[in-house]
């Protein structure tokens, strides 16, 4: 069984939204089109309460400022995908109708979560990984944002829990604090035995 997870494709963090990714809306046709390809379909959510630790304004910091709590730190970044508010939906003309379940991560107030599997201190799990195993999912192919924040962490740890996994190029975008994130985080993942792809080599592989 293969799974398409797709990273936080939410309003916050497209064009209009609080931690807009730039071209970020151009991603969402193609991951349409490759729903069709998977088993399964999952998606996750950044699901923060008011007053969260990665808010800047939590701290009466600026955007990018780094703090450390208990030997984590955490990038502070504008508030976004509050609990319950329109910037935490998903974004518009997204199709919805194959997602199986929504994961939410980064709802404790004190820790912030990248990956969609588990918070970045690693104490909880968001249930995801079980999930994909009571399915017998062998194989995840993550699509979303941001590929150097959410998409890198959640296909880092994937790999790390024995997933076959691969990232589609194409179907990511980038926060780009620095200018070569995104490069960074694709050799990043391919060290961590990801293996990063493009649309049309799902259907070289016969894969889609």
């Amino acid at each position: 069984m293969k799974a398409l997870i797709i990273v936080d494709l939410q309003k916050d963090f497209v064009q209009g939204g609080s931690l807009a990714v730039p071209d970020g809306v151009s991603i969402i046709r193609v991951i349409n089109q490759l729903q069709t390809c998977f088993d399964i379909v999952v998606a996750t959510k950044d699901w923060h309460p008011k007053n969260h630790i990665s808010f800047a304004s939590t701290h009466g910091k600026k955007t990018g400022e780094v703090i450390e709590t208990d030997g984590i730190k955490h990038i502070l970044w504008p508030d976004h995908c509050v609990q319950n508010t329109k910037g935490a939906e998903f974004v518009d003309h997204l199709n919805p109708e194959r997602i199986e379940r929504v994961f939410y991560k980064g709802a404790d107030p004190k820790i912030d979560s990248y990956s969609g599997f588990f918070d970045d201190g690693r104490k909880s799990a968001t249930g995801l990984d079980d999930y994909l195993k009571n399915q017998n999912v062998r194989e995840v192919y993550i699509v979303g944002l941001a590929t150097d924040y959410c998409v890198k962490y959640t296909a880092i740890d994937a790999a790390g829990l024995g997933y076959q996994t691969c990232v589609i190029q194409d179907a990511v975008k980038g926060v780009k604090l620095r200018p070569d994130d995104v490069e960074n985080a694709f050799e990043s993942m391919k060290k961590s035995g990801v293996v990063v792809m493009h649309r049309s080599d799902l259907k070289t592989l016969g894969k889609c």
